[in-house]
């Protein structure tokens, strides 16, 4: 008897294996007896006709039960629900010229039912799948339903799209890397814990009371000996583990595409890097891509748009004001010039536009910036004879033609000026006012892909909190030559040999030609506080295996997560990752982080206190 029984499961399964996906059928199978498996989509009865949208991960198929042909059948389709998982049995026929739908791929035929099988049943949905609102855009759950359900979430046609996308862009690294000579190698996820910038995750040894593993905030230490080991090219899907604040472009846990490569210069990364993006760009979404990006040195980035990730849709730079001070008597300005500057933004065609109101939400976004305010003025007038109204034009008078030819504006426009005794704050400021102003006026065109360099980074940073340098990127970038002979005695000058790739106003990858001399990494060390035994302790084993033969060598990490966002025209990782965590580092569906029993924590020699 129970053998019987397992013959008529396994006879029922192969009956109800779908032959066909529900995106597959077009109008030359029509007569075909084909077997669909998927999910109810929509229900909706018409006549004594039930109408059943059947979906997969390939499409939609309708199918048709009609209870006059087959009344039983169409009990059956009356009982069921969205989300029901089913197996239809039945022939493929045409739909007539006039019920032909066009936004459907399997929109000129349908599925005559014979036999309807349920899989699997489901219980009332916490939201709809692909549900839309009038105007068509998909309606949207908050984040945490979303995550809590993320199973149900990830069967919508957006989060569908988004992962077959990701899939095809890994697919196309791979294969363009591997025709580029490159050798897929895996780094450890257990290693030891050094200082890369962020707070390591941590793993308890049970073998070794009172140490620890820490999880990679990238593979760079060892894709470096790899370079030493004579694997002079390698990549890694890489998955990366930081311990920071999350946000919309950044969480716990993802992933990149890192490359390393021996003997080379930074044009050589640069190159490859482009001929990637190229590669993955045109395979995936049939885009083409400029042949080169173009290079803009950090200090320009910062003087002409604030950020060293700039938007780069729109034009709108930032110039420089210091002339203000001394053709007006704005106290302010005078002030700023002495230390620091000024900086301008012409904001074209908006003076009208822009009340008090919207120009005080500028002033509170340059605020964040650490800027003690927004000047501005309004261009009325003519083009013969500009006037100046509005904020601080009173200390302007009869300056108007200078200060419009100087910053070429002209009526209409809008004025923005930060001031500061620090000339970064201004500019940092202000460049979050173009930032705004760009999506506030919708200057960034969806369907642009922006692409820029962004090099001569400084090597180092100076940290007022703890009154030293730090290294900018980080402790192995190479500095550029030229300022070898100065690193100890002026390290604010020094220019790093690293790179970073902007895409949209978002940096997708970051990199840089490493240092390989042992000697070299000491005397880097030593600027940025880490003594010899420090450094010893901390990079031992790297600046130890540097002694034997260390290959010229650099590399760079694109962010995947971030480039398919980008890609699927998101605003957030969260949308690109299977299983992400929310923006409190929670995982609502398994409710991760949990706490573990006691006997785990005796194991580890852990023990928790409030």
């Amino acid at each position: 008897m129970n053998r019987g029984c397992v013959i008529t499961k396994i006879q029922d399964m192969e009956k109800n294996k779908r032959t066909v996906t529900c995106g597959e059928l077009r109008g030359k199978d029509n007569g075909k007896s084909i077997v669909l498996n998927g999910w109810v989509h929509r229900i909706r009865e018409h006549g004594g006709i039930s109408f059943i949208n059947l979906r997969d991960r390939y499409g939609i198929t309708q199918v048709v039960v009609d209870s006059n042909q087959y009344p039983q059948l169409a009990e059956t389709a009356k009982s069921l629900r969205m989300e029901f998982c089913i197996a239809i049995k039945g022939t493929v026929r045409l739909r007539p010229d006039d019920m032909i739908n066009n936004e459907m791929d399997t929109g000129e035929i349908e599925v005559e039912a014979t036999e309807i099988t349920v899989l699997s049943k489901s219980e009332v949905l916490p939201f709809m799948i692909d549900e839309v609102n009038k105007d068509g855009t998909p309606v949207i759950p908050n984040e945490d339903l979303r995550l809590k359900y993320r199973y149900l979430d990830l069967r919508t046609k957006r989060m569908q799209h988004h992962l077959a996308l990701r899939s095809k862009v890994t697919l196309a690294t791979r294969n363009f890397l591997y025709e580029k000579g490159f050798y897929e190698l895996e780094t450890p996820t257990f290693i030891k814990s050094t200082p890369e910038g962020a707070r390591d995750y941590l793993v308890p040894s049970r073998l070794y009371p009172g140490k620890f593993y820490a999880l990679p905030q990238s593979p760079q230490l060892y894709k470096q000996i790899l370079m030493v080991s004579g694997f002079d090219k390698y990549f890694q899907i890489a998955r990366c583990y930081r311990d920071e604040d999350a946000r919309g472009d950044r969480q716990p846990e993802f992933t990149q595409i890192d490359m390393e490569m021996s003997f080379v210069e930074r044009d050589d990364v640069l190159d490859l890097t482009e001929g990637l993006m190229q590669h993955i760009f045109k395979e995936t979404m049939n885009v083409t891509l400029p042949e080169h990006f173009p290079r803009i040195a950090y200090d320009d980035a910062i003087e002409l748009y604030g950020t060293d990730k700039p938007e780069l849709r729109f034009e709108m730079k930032m110039q420089d004001g210091d002339f203000l001070s001394d053709i007006g008597s704005f106290q302010a300005f005078k002030d700023a010039v002495k230390e620091g500057g000024i900086k301008a933004l012409v904001v074209p065609g908006v003076a009208e536009a822009y009340s008090r109101k919207k120009i005080e939400e500028l002033e509170a976004t340059a605020k964040i910036y650490k800027a003690k305010g927004l000047a501005w003025m309004k261009v009325t007038g003519n083009p013969d004879a500009p006037m100046l109204e509005g904020g601080i034009s009173k200390f302007f008078e009869g300056k108007a033609s200078e200060i419009c030819n100087k910053l070429g504006a002209k009526p209409g426009d809008l004025l923005l000026f930060v001031a500061d005794s620090k000339r970064k704050v201004a500019c940092t400021a202000l460049g979050a006012c173009r930032t705004k102003l760009g999506k506030d006026l919708n200057l960034c065109d969806p369907d642009k892909w922006a692409f820029a360099w962004i090099v001569d980074f400084p090597m180092f940073e100076w940290n007022e909190e703890e009154n030293k340098w730090d290294t900018a990127h980080h402790m192995f970038t190479m500095p550029q030559y030229k300022y070898h002979e100065t690193l100890e005695s002026d390290p604010g000058s020094v220019k790093g040999d690293l790179y970073d790739l902007v895409l949209n106003g978002y940096e997708l990858a970051s990199g840089s030609i490493r240092i390989h001399d042992p000697e070299l990494q000491k005397r880097i060390f030593k600027i940025v506080g880490f003594d010899e035994a420090e450094g010893q302790k901390k990079f031992g084993f790297l600046t130890e295996a540097f002694k034997y033969g260390a290959p010229p060598h650099g590399g760079i990490a694109p962010g995947l997560d971030r480039l398919i966002m980008l890609m699927c025209k998101e605003n957030s990782i969260h949308d690109v990752i299977a299983f992400p965590k929310n923006s409190f580092a929670i995982s609502p569906m398994d409710e991760c982080p949990s706490t573990v029993d006691q006997k785990q924590l005796d194991e580890l020699h852990l023990k928790i206190t409030e």
